[in-house]
């Protein structure tokens, strides 16, 4: 009996040892290989972000050059700065996770920039805020949604984390479209 167990210690320690340590070993790098593959929803959800991302700052900076109105300049340039700020970190995040961010803006990101930039004075400023209630009323949805259902930890944290300044994006371009004669927001 002894020499069973002996034995069978003794198989077990080689079979350690061949294959370089004990079962919670870890050895460097390792963690990137265990590391899980994204789901489908948790991958378009990070390129939809970045999309949007980046639309926020264009058409941010395009408002910060053209709006009539100083309070609407102001917003524009806290759009185009907090947006900057969500676009690098989603960047990280993305880099770990392995996912490539697409480059240009969405076909509907493209046409809202087109038509803002054909805008001027009061045009621009309320047509500015529009799209920018009606985009952060569609993004912060989505990051609530992703903040519950996200499947990657670090993802759901990102998306709990940013949604409440979307959520006060939103009101401060509901405040400033009532403030510009835009009567109830949008």
């Amino acid at each position: 009996m002894v020499r069973r167990f002996v034995v069978a210690s003794m198989l077990l320690t080689a079979g350690l040892l061949a294959r370089g340590g004990y079962a919670d070993d870890k050895n460097p790098g390792d963690e990137k290989t265990e590391q899980k593959a994204l789901s489908a929803a948790d991958k378009r959800f990070i390129e939809d972000a970045a999309q949007a991302g980046k639309a926020e700052v264009t058409i941010g900076q395009l408002a910060a050059e053209r709006a009539s109105s100083d309070e609407v300049k102001t917003f524009a340039k806290r759009m185009v700065d907090d947006h900057k700020k969500f676009n690098d970190e989603l960047k990280k995040l993305a880099e770990q996770k392995g996912v490539t961010l697409p480059d240009k803006l969405s076909n509907t990101e493209k046409a809202a920039e087109e038509h803002l930039s054909g805008l001027s004075g009061d045009k621009f400023d309320r047509a500015y805020l529009d799209h920018m209630i009606s985009d952060h009323k569609k993004d912060v949805a989505e990051f609530k949604k992703m903040a519950q259902t996200a499947q990657d930890p670090d993802l759901k944290a990102w998306a709990s984390k940013t949604v409440t300044t979307l959520e006060d994006h939103l009101r401060q371009a509901e405040a400033l479209k009532k403030g510009h004669g835009g009567g109830k927001p949008t």
